[in-house]
């Protein structure tokens, strides 16, 4: 028993170099696309102007080339907070604050993509002990997941609820649902099914759930919706009951 716990460790550590090595590489690289974007504006810049067809041309590509480069800060972005997710700065927090920030934060993406929000709270005491910052990151991640898989607008149902010493966070959307084989891998990073996705997003929410003693499951029917739940240990601040609120807290 030693010896295998020492081996994990060893694992672990050698595991955390080669992200920290990964997230000062990709750090170098954003270094070098910022300087080559802000040549781009400039030479953008000479053409504000286009007087004939090859100077039209010569913007369009420039702005290709701009939106590209957008492209790869995102995906270095998404990889740095994958990667170098180590460090937790965590306090007391309700769970249904947090939630209803990010709800907020989305509501008028929702609309205009003529999405509904729903969240039913549960109703004793949701308190964690969390990062804030980072349970946020993974609820924002959850609810933009959920709108991409509704691409003609539908609802997102959030709702929070005890399960022994856990308090669990279900994000259920009517969206086209996932399939069988790709539930398989939709943790794994840097695999998507979107045009343009970073395969990062779900793969973050894990590892920042995993690293609060939590745990995230998936229920999904192609053409049904999908359900994501997370379940985080409940603080000893707060003792939740297995109750769940009837109040609907809905914002429209």
């Amino acid at each position: 028993m030693t010896n295998f716990t020492t081996n994990q460790q060893v694992l672990q550590e050698q595991i955390n170099d080669l992200a920290e090595l990964a997230g000062g590489f990709i750090h170098d690289i954003k270094n070098y696309i910022s300087t080559f974007q802000l040549n781009l504006q400039l030479i953008a810049e000479e053409f504000e102007n286009p007087q004939n067809h090859k100077d039209r041309r010569a913007l369009e590509r420039i702005n290709k080339l701009q939106n590209e480069c957008g492209k790869l800060v995102d995906l270095s972005n998404d990889f740095l907070r994958f990667a170098r997710l180590q460090e937790l700065h965590c306090r007391p927090c309700k769970l249904n604050d947090l939630i209803v920030d990010m709800i907020n934060f989305f509501q008028p993406t929702a609309k205009q993509s003529g999405i509904e929000i729903r969240f039913y709270p549960m109703e004793n005491s949701s308190v964690i002990q969390a990062d804030e910052d980072l349970i946020k990151q993974s609820i924002l991640n959850l609810i933009l997941n959920a709108e991409q898989a509704i691409p003609n607008g539908g609802e997102i149902t959030l709702a929070t609820r005890a399960e022994g010493d856990m308090i669990a966070l279900d994000v259920i959307d009517t969206g086209i649902g996932i399939s069988p084989d790709n539930l398989e891998t939709i943790f794994r990073p840097f695999h998507s099914t979107k045009p343009g996705g970073t395969g990062l997003g779900l793969p973050t929410t894990k590892k920042i759930i995993q690293a609060h003693g939590g745990s995230i499951s998936v229920q999904s029917e192609v053409g049904h919706g999908t359900k994501f739940t997370l379940l985080l240990p409940a603080s000893s601040e707060g003792h939740p009951q297995a109750k769940d609120s009837s109040e609907v807290f809905l914002k429209s």
